[in-house]
């Protein structure tokens, strides 16, 4: 069951990440419980990457983004997703350790907010290629507010290596 989001809903990008258990089927879980909320449609959703992970040692990461249509705004809507994290079993032990799910807030419409608790669009999507990858792959043309270019240009400027199509979707 989809809820519909009216005209006054803002458009999101959502990246989604595992690589602790059946990444795969943590994921399609996750992309389920988020259209489950609600305010939340989802409008389409990437294939999955294999990359690298960054910090310590640990097991590859499965990567993907979503675009959804919410009324949620920013904080509400980040409290949802950090909520979603904690079903799936995320423990924010070390930084950049492994997880069994991580779902990043990356872009809400254009706007640009910086925040204690958010800041949108995400401080890292610029060099990341895992994000970039799967978000150039379903919104090539989104505007990232900071640098005024587009997610394909971001795309082209970051170093892909480690960051494989696994499936389509």
């Amino acid at each position: 069951m989809s809820h519909q989001a009216n005209s006054s809903a803002s458009k999101v990008a959502i990246a989604l990440g595992s690589n602790l258990g059946d990444s795969i089927a943590i994921l399609e879980a996750a992309i389920k419980a988020l259209e489950r909320m609600p305010g939340i449609e989802i409008i389409i959703v990437s294939s999955w990457y294999q990359t690298k992970a960054i910090g310590p040692p640990q097991p590859n990461y499965i990567n993907g983004c979503v675009s959804v249509r919410t009324e949620q705004k920013p904080h509400s809507l980040l409290q949802i997703l950090l909520g979603i994290e904690k079903k799936f079993g995320r423990i924010r032990r070390e930084k950049w350790g492994p997880r069994t799910l991580d779902l990043d807030l990356l872009l809400y419409d254009d706007l640009i907010l910086e925040t204690p608790t958010l800041q949108i669009p995400h401080p890292r999507i610029r060099e990341r290629a895992f994000v970039l990858a799967p978000l150039a792959e379903i919104e090539p043309s989104w505007i990232e507010p900071v640098s005024g270019k587009s997610i394909k240009e971001l795309l082209k400027a970051v170093d892909c290596t480690g960051v494989n199509l696994l499936s389509n979707r």
